[in-house]
């Protein structure tokens, strides 16, 4: 639930779009986790597993972790007001959770001013588009259900979402 008494960061005393002022802050640890979670059905998930369905574009999830990483590094490119970062760490992992299902989590790993939360979010995003891409010509029953922080740690305050 939102917090009243907090106000929007990206926009200046007028009310226009501003990048926030990070200039005097401290450098930190910053680690944030996003996770996808994608449904891709019984059979395209099989195929995926007994082999990782090779495709002319690569093996899916090899591709998806790839594109969820190149992500990452481009997330200040992608988003409007984003600091650009150079990330310490980005880690992305694929994870079968049912017969039908896959969660798909980035971890964004920087030492900086700001967080890397939209870093995470963004990996986690692309790596399922491109699962979706990858598959599409089996199905356009793949639903990408969710993206959400997980958790986030070293800034002002920390978050831990509680499955």
């Amino acid at each position: 639930m939102p917090d009243s008494s907090r106000s929007l960061t990206h926009l200046n005393a007028a009310g226009q779009p501003a990048m926030v002022d990070v200039g005097a802050k401290t450098p930190t640890r910053r680690v944030a986790r996003a996770r996808s979670r994608v449904w891709l059905g019984r059979e395209i998930l099989r195929l995926v597993q007994a082999g990782d369905l090779p495709t002319r574009k690569g093996p899916v999830f090899q591709t998806a972790i790839l594109a969820g990483i190149m992500a990452a590094k481009k997330t200040a490119d992608l988003i409007p007001l984003c600091h650009p970062l150079g990330l310490d760490d980005c880690q992305v992992q694929i994870e079968v959770v049912s017969e039908e299902t896959i969660h798909i989590i980035c971890t964004a790993t920087v030492t900086g001013k700001t967080g890397v939360e939209m870093e995470a979010l963004t990996g986690a995003s692309v790596a399922a588009l491109t699962v979706y891409d990858m598959c599409k010509a089996l199905s356009h029953d793949i639903v990408i259900q969710e993206t959400r922080l997980l958790d986030k740690t070293g800034g002002k305050s920390d978050f831990h979402h509680a499955d």
